[in-house]
């Protein structure tokens, strides 16, 4: 399936939102992910949405792990492979175990700690009806507290947001980021090319790349 709208460059992301990406592909170990090369070519709309998604995930007030535990179960409802794989990866990282994760993509059972079915329960609400009845707001409040509970109407309201933008875009899970050698004459290319849009003469090697690799950062 091919995006509607392609990565953006050095040119159409801009310096501080295209070095952002690479970072954040090195992290998760994937190419540059394409919810940021390809929302980035919003501009400042891009940077508004990701400080107020980072404000809630990876710097809410909810625990990281129950964070992921909302944002895996929204991507299994709204059916986003991109999501799942994106945020599989962070689950693992922020204590999720492998068998949590896979269950959050099935059909809640009496296993989940408490806390984590009331989340969960809210969850299936919120994304099936866009609301949330007397009974679970009042079965939530037991288990968190008041801005906890703002927290995750927001998380489960961007991610579903997040969700329809990238299905709608067509975005495909990232692929793994190449290793060692296997990247170098990828990086030449990509330094050709953002020397061209500059106007300056394509860089011929590692060595001899000068200002432009250097504008580029580490590859």
């Amino acid at each position: 399936m091919t995006p509607r709208v392609r990565p953006g460059g050095l040119r159409e992301l801009g310096p501080t939102a295209y070095a952002f990406s690479r970072a954040a592909g090195r992290v998760m170990g994937t190419a540059p992910p394409a919810v940021f090369t390809v929302l980035g070519r919003a501009r400042r709309t891009y940077w508004g949405w990701l400080g107020f998604a980072a404000s809630l995930m990876p710097f809410g007030h909810l625990p990281r792990r129950e964070s992921e535990l909302v944002i895996l179960r929204v991507a299994h409802l709204r059916d986003s492979a991109y999501e799942r794989a994106h945020h599989e990866r962070i689950g693992r990282r922020s204590g999720l175990t492998t068998s949590e994760i896979d269950r959050t993509a099935t059909d809640l059972d009496d296993q989940w700690p408490v806390r984590d079915a009331a989340i969960l329960r809210a969850v299936d609400e919120l994304v099936g009806t866009s609301d949330l009845s007397d009974e679970t707001w009042t079965a939530l409040g037991r288990h968190l507290d008041e801005r906890e509970r703002l927290e995750l109407l927001l998380l489960v309201g961007n991610y579903t947001m997040l969700a329809t933008t990238l299905h709608v875009l067509r975005l495909q899970p990232d692929p793994p980021r190449a290793r060692n050698g296997a990247d170098r004459p990828a990086a030449r290319v990509e330094r050709s090319v953002v020397a061209d849009e500059r106007g300056a003469a394509p860089a011929r090697s590692d060595h001899s790349a000068g200002g432009s690799s250097q504008a580029l950062g580490p590859t």
